[in-house]
């Protein structure tokens, strides 16, 4: 078989024009390095939906991420993914940053991004007591939003597998050639017409007439596997603080710092499941696969989070993590048509707000790829609907019910985060489930609150290998090898 479009890399991007493609009668296959979706950026960010003030006017960075942001509310709501408008606040922490309130409000207005207005100190505190009172303004922006961030990647590649597409999991992608239409190798690249095979680590490969590159923070690395070099990707290290939900209500909105040559600074943020988060820091490098954590990097975190608010309690930190950010050689996304090799799109270099544009580039691509000589022909099997139950958010009445009707909705695994075992065999069970404890612990939240999975990993654990039908031995905790159990101990 061969398919007509072969994407590299189950990130959000990824993901997110996977999903799109369904709405056309097209073959087409997602192809992931790791053992499941979203274990790259997308797992590990800020997981806000940016207004646009901050971008260039006119960059492709400011054209996706505000069409993105409109999008939000309704394929959250289609797919069944937790996001809250609650809006943002760029604060000018001195008189000196006064006039850069006013800068991103013209760079905004712009751009196209709505209901943005500059305020005083006095209705900063008012807005958020919580805020220091040394602060002098703010920008407010009331379309920022917050989102699951891994829920959303992983409901957009379910959708896309629901909607008739393939996904190769643990296929690192080594080797893509060029074939002409006679199935000899092609001598010339940039002609119409002819295949890719795309061979992975295992051996094996798949074949493809068109081949989109969304392999995030390795972008580069596959670009070159065909192409001239084009663009570098440096990776960009944050660190952040997760709080327990006891912090969830110090602030409503999201607050940004004003924004400095490294990124948008330190924030503080509600999540959409109640929690605070507090970060990152900003730090390149040249490893890839480096998302540890540092006491340098995380005690920068903190002391900057003192500048926006002096009740930001660390003694209730659950968690620490790291994501890394794929920043381009140049200042803004690659998104094109490789001029060098036909029929092969680069969606490279997606930063921040690659989140927030995630969904306007997947329509943007299916534009290029048209333009490029892809025959789109509308799927009208399309279904653009995925449905989710979340046990905590329900009523008593609601909850009863459903327990009535199924007792595994009865039985709480997670007591942090109130969530019962039918929930989880739904997380498992679901196209594209989880095979992991984490993949679990992303898709339905066991193992996210106070304790960190003290309680109930074990349990879920049990839960994944009955479901499965294989050992416990046999669970990994995240990526493939980090197993969890080797053997019984000798009686």
């Amino acid at each position: 078989m061969t398919y007509d479009v072969a994407i590299i890399g189950a990130g959000v991007i990824g993901s997110a024009l996977f999903r799109e493609l369904g709405k056309y009668r097209l073959s087409r296959v997602l192809i992931e390095k790791e053992n499941d979706v979203a274990l790259g950026s997308s797992r590990a960010n800020s997981a806000i939906v940016h207004a646009g003030y901050d971008p260039p006017t006119g960059s492709l960075m400011a054209r996706f991420n505000v069409a993105g942001n409109r999008m939000y509310p309704q394929l959250c709501a289609e797919l069944s993914v937790p996001f809250r408008l609650n809006g943002s606040l760029i604060v000018a922490l001195t008189d000196a940053e006064l006039p850069q309130l006013r800068a991103l409000y013209e760079n905004g207005t712009k751009n196209g991004v709505e209901g943005l207005e500059i305020i005083g100190a006095e209705a900063v505190h008012a807005l958020e007591p919580n805020l220091k009172e040394s602060i002098r303004g703010a920008l407010v922006a009331p379309t920022g939003g917050i989102v699951g961030s891994y829920e959303f990647t992983t409901a957009l590649a379910e959708n896309g597998v629901v909607n008739g597409g393939d996904v190769r999991l643990s296929s690192e992608v080594v080797k893509i050639e060029k074939f002409n239409d006679e199935g000899g190798l092609a001598d010339d690249l940039t002609k119409r017409g002819g295949f890719f095979r795309v061979t992975f680590k295992n051996g094996e490969s798949i074949d493809a007439r068109y081949v989109v590159n969304a392999a995030g923070v390795y972008s580069d690395a596959v670009q070159q596997l065909i192409g001239k070099k084009r663009f570098s990707v440096t990776p960009r290290k944050g660190e952040y603080y997760i709080l327990d939900k006891r912090q969830g209500g110090l602030v409503d909105r999201t607050i940004f710092m004003c924004p400095s040559k490294l990124g948008k600074g330190v924030l503080i943020s509600p999540t959409v499941h109640g929690n605070l988060l507090v970060g990152p820091n900003a730090q390149d490098g040249d490893d890839k696969e480096d998302v540890s954590t540092t006491r340098k990097g995380l005690d920068f975190v903190r002391d900057m989070s003192k500048l926006l608010s002096d009740y930001v309690d660390f003694s209730d930190s659950v968690r620490n993590f790291a994501g890394l950010r794929a920043l381009p050689s140049g200042k803004d996304f690659i998104i094109e048509m490789d001029p060098d090799v036909d029929a092969f799109l680069n969606l490279a270099g997606i930063k921040s707000p690659g989140l927030t544009s995630a969904p306007a580039i997947a329509q943007y691509a299916v534009e290029l790829l048209a333009n490029a000589g892809l025959d789109f022909q509308e799927n009208p099997d399309f279904n653009p609907n995925r449905t989710e139950i979340r046990f905590a958010d329900l009523s008593n009445e609601e909850k009863a019910a459903l327990a009535k009707k199924d007792p595994r909705y009865g039985r709480v695994i997670c007591r942090c985060e109130q969530i019962t075992e039918a929930e989880i065999v739904e997380s498992i069970r679901r196209p594209l489930g989880a095979r992991t404890l984490d993949g679990v612990k992303r898709r339905c939240r066991p193992g996210s609150g106070r304790c960190q999975g003290g309680f109930c990993g074990p349990r879920v654990l049990d839960i994944l290998a009955r479901e499965l039908g294989v050992s416990r031995e046999e669970i990994d905790k995240d990526k493939t090898g980090s197993y969890i159990l080797v053997g019984k101990t000798k009686e």
